[in-house]
C-alpha cells in the first residue's frame, strides 16, 4: 500500500491525495465546485498548492451538483464535483440522478472512511457507490492510492463518451494518505467499453429509404442532438428533405426557433402544430430522444401512423418505449453525417410537401402560444398579481438578446420552466440549461452559478418561481464572492404553481398544501407600491421578502408590481454586470400553462385552452396519403 508522505511529494513519488490533484490537473480540468469535509481534508490540503484549476465553494453540496451541470451543458465538458463522505455524498443523490437522466457528463469525486472502517458504521460513513447504484453511469470505490491517476481519467472518458453520464469515484482516506507512483498515462482497463459510433450500413440503408418514400416526415429532436453537438447536421438534414422539426424540453435551441422548419417544442405543453406533426405524420425521424411519457403521452397513441427512424448513441433506447423501423446505432453527429450522405448518393429529392405545410402553418397562425391576460387581468382586479407571466418572461427574452446574443437562459422547474420553453426564444444550441427529466425543484440558481463559471464572457438569466428559488438561493452568496454575477427573474405567483395548476384543473380546486403563504396569522407586511429598489411585501410577498432577502446576498433588487414597470426593470438588470440581479414580478396566481396534454391521455387530446382541443374537436384538412 505504501507509506505515509509528510511533505508535497517527492519527486514523482506523490501521495493520494496530491495524486487525485495532479491528475485533474493533467486532464485540463479548470472548475470544481465542492464543499470540504473530514474524509476529503487531505485532498483540500493538497489543492493549496494547485493554481491550474479555480475550484468554487458552494452553500449546500445539491448545489454543488447543479452547479457542475449548468457548467457541463454550457460548456460541453464534463463538470467536476468534490465532497465529502456521509451526508455531503448523500446530498449529491439527488443533483446526481438530475445529471445522469438528462445526460449529463459528471465526474463526482466523493470522500470515503478509511478502508479498514468500511461496514462498521464508521463516523460519516455512507455506501454512496451503493446508494447511487441506480442513477449514475458508472461508479468507481478507490482503496489504493496506485489506482487514482489510472481510475480518474477513465471517469472522465466514461462520463463523456458515448451517452453521457455521471461517473461516480469514492475515494477512501486510505487511498488519500498513502503514497504511490505517479503515472498518468496508465492503460484504461475497461473491458465491455466501446461504444458504438456508427451505424450498420443495412440500417443505413434502411432509413435512407424510408426517408425517399416518405409524403409527411417531422424529425423529433431530443438532448442527444445536443451532447453530440449536431445542431449544423441537423439543420442541413432538415433543409434536405425539407421536413417539420420539433424539439423535446431538452433540445431547446437546437434549431433556431425562427427557422422555418420549426414547430417549437413537442410534448404535454408543446405547440398543437406539433403535436399535430407527430400524430399525423407518416414517417418520425426521432434524434437522441428517448420517447419519455411528457413526449408521447399515451403511447399507444403516440405517432400511429407513422414508420420510425430512431438513432441514438444508446442501444438501450432503441426500441424500449416505441417499435422502430430503422435502428441507427451510434454518435448522432457522425449518424446524420451518414444519413446525408447516403440521401445525397441515392439523388434523393422531397416529395411534395405543400398540403403537409399548408396544414401545419394553418395551425401555427391559428394556435399562437398562448399569452393568458384573462387570469392576469382577474387577479389584478381583485388586489393580486397584475403582471401577465409569459409577458413577462417573453420580454425578458428579447432584451436579454438585445444585449447578448449569446445569452444563456437557465429555468427552475414548474410552470415557469414551461412558459421559458414557450417564450423566450430559443436561438441558438447550448444557451439553454434546466431540469428535464427527473424535473428538480431548487435547480436554476446553482446551474446558472455552473452556467456563469463555463462561459463568464455571456450573460446568465435566471427564470425562477417563488417555491424553488426558497429551495436553493444560498448560492447567490456563491455567486457573489467567487464574481459570478447572474440575473434571476423571479416569477412570484404565491403558489406552487403547477400543482396548483393540476388542482385546477384535475382535482376540482382542492388547493391542498400548495400556497406558499398560509399560515396560522396570514401575512400583514405592507404592500409597498411604486418605482425603484426599497419596495418591500407584495400581494403575493409573506414570508419571506424576496426583495429584503436579496439584499441579504448583496444582488441589485427590485420589486414589479404592474405592467409599465416591466421593461425599465428588465432594462436595469441587462445593464448591471457587477453584481447578481433578482427582480420579483408579482403575478397572477392562477395563470395557467396551454397548451396542455391531460396526464396518460394522446396527444390528439391537446387542450389549446380548458375548453378548446384543436385534433379532436375541429376538422383538419385532407391530407395526401
Amino acid at each position: 500500500m505504501g507509506e505515509v508522505l509528510d511533505t508535497e511529494c517527492n519527486g514523482d513519488f506523490l501521495d493520494g491525495s496530491h495524486i487525485l490533484v495532479r491528475t485533474l490537473e493533467d486532464l485540463g480540468v479548470d472548475t470544481v465546485f465542492g464543499l470540504p469535509g473530514g474524509a476529503i481534508l487531505a485532498v483540500y490540503d493538497a489543492l493549496t498548492n494547485s493554481t491550474k484549476f479555480r475550484h468554487i465553494l458552494v452553500r449546500h453540496e445539491q448545489g454543488a451538483g447543479h452547479a457542475a451541470s449548468g457548467y457541463a451543458i454550457s460548456s460541453g465538458k464534463p463538470g467536476v464535483v468534490m465532497v465529502t463522505s456521509g451526508p455531503a455524498a448523500t446530498n449529491m443523490v439527488t443533483a446526481i440522478a438530475d445529471a445522469n437522466m438528462d445526460s449529463v457528463p459528471l465526474v463526482v469525486i466523493t470522500g470515503q472512511v478509511a478502508a479498514n472502517l468500511i461496514g462498521t458504521d464508521a463516523f460519516q460513513e455512507a455506501d454512496i457507490v451503493g446508494i447511487t447504484l441506480p442513477v449514475v453511469k458508472h461508479s468507481f470505490l478507490v482503496t489504493e492510492a496506485t489506482e487514482i491517476s489510472r481510475i480518474v481519467p477513465e471517469a472522465f472518458h466514461i462520463a463523456a463518451t458515448g451517452r453521457p453520464g455521471v461517473v461516480l469515484v469514492d475515494i477512501t482516506k486510505t487511498a488519500m494518505i498513502f503514497s504511490a507512483q505517479y503515472d498518468f498515462n496508465q492503460k484504461f482497463q475497461l473491458p465491455g467499453f466501446n461504444p458504438k459510433q456508427q451505424p450498420e450500413h443495412k440500417c443505413l440503408q434502411a432509413a435512407t429509404e424510408l426517408v425517399v418514400n416518405a409524403k409527411r416526415p417531422v424529425i423529433l429532436a431530443g438532448g442527444g442532438t445536443l451532447r453530440a453537438q449536431a445542431s449544423k447536421e441537423l439543420l442541413d438534414f432538415a433543409n434536405l428533405i425539407h421536413a417539420p422539426v420539433v424539439t423535446t424540453l431538452q433540445a431547446r435551441g437546437i434549431i433556431p426557433d425562427s427557422d422555418v422548419h420549426s414547430l417549437g417544442m413537442i410534448g404535454m405543453h408543446g405547440t398543437i402544430a406539433s403535436a399535430a406533426a407527430v400524430q399525423k405524420c407518416d414517417l418520425l425521424i426521432a434524434l437522441g430522444a428517448r420517447f419519455s411519457d411528457r413526449v408521447t403521452g399515451k403511447i399507444d397513441e403516440f405517432a400511429p401512423l407513422a414508420k420510425v427512424i430512431h438513432a441514438d448513441v444508446d442501444p438501450a433506447e432503441i426500441g424500449k418505449n416505441r417499435v422502430v423501423d430503422a435502428p441507427l446505432f451510434g454518435d448522432l453527429k457522425d449518424t446524420l453525417a451518414l444519413l446525408i450522405e447516403s440521401l445525397t448518393a441515392a439523388k434523393y429529392t422531397p416529395q411534395d410537401r405543400d398540403s403537409w405545410w399548408n396544414y401545419l402553418e394553418n395551425l401555427q397562425m391559428k394556435y399562437p402560444l398562448y399569452l393568458d391576460d384573462e387570469h392576469a387581468q382577474k387577479s389584478a382586479e381583485s388586489g393580486m398579481g397584475a403582471l401577465s407571466p409569459q409577458s413577462v418572461i417573453q420580454k425578458v427574452g428579447q432584451i436579454a438578446k438585445k444585449y447578448d446574443e449569446n445569452a444563456i437562459f437557465v429555468s427552475g422547474v414548474g410552470q415557469h420552466q414551461m412558459w421559458a420553453s414557450q417564450f423566450l426564444g430559443h436561438e441558438k444550441p447550448h444557451n439553454w440549461v434546466q431540469s428535464a427529466g427527473l424535473g428538480t425543484m431548487g435547480y436554476a440558481i446553482p446551474a446558472a452559478l455552473g452556467a456563469k463559471a463555463a462561459r463568464q464572457e455571456s450573460t446568465v438569466w435566471v427564470i425562477d418561481g417563488d417555491g424553488c428559488f426558497q429551495m436553493t438561493n444560498q448560492e447567490l452568496a456563491t455567486c457573489r464572492l467567487a464574481g459570478l454575477p447572474i440575473k434571476v427573474m423571479l416569477i412570484n405567483n404565491g403558489t406552487l404553481g403547477m400543482p396548483r395548476q393540476w388542482q385546477t384543473l384535475l382535482f376540482n380546486k382542492h388547493y391542498s398544501q400548495t400556497d406558499l403563504h398560509d399560515g396560522p396569522d396570514g401575512w400583514s407586511g405592507e404592500v409597498v407600491y411604486g418605482d425603484g429598489e426599497e419596495k418591500g411585501g407584495s400581494p403575493n410577498s409573506g414570508i419571506p421578502d424576496f426583495v429584503t432577502l436579496a439584499k441579504a446576498y448583496d444582488c441589485l433588487t427590485i420589486q414589479v408590481t404592474r405592467p409599465e414597470e416591466v421593461e425599465d426593470a428588465i432594462e436595469k438588470a441587462a445593464q448591471e454586470n457587477e453584481r447578481s440581479v433578482v427582480i420579483e414580478f408579482v403575478v397572477a396566481k392562477d395563470a395557467l400553462v396551454f397548451p396542455m396534454v391531460p396526464a396518460g391521455k394522446s396527444n390528439n387530446s391537446i387542450m389549446y385552452t380548458p375548453t378548446v382541443q384543436p385534433l379532436l374537436n375541429e376538422e383538419s384538412e385532407e391530407l395526401d396519403g
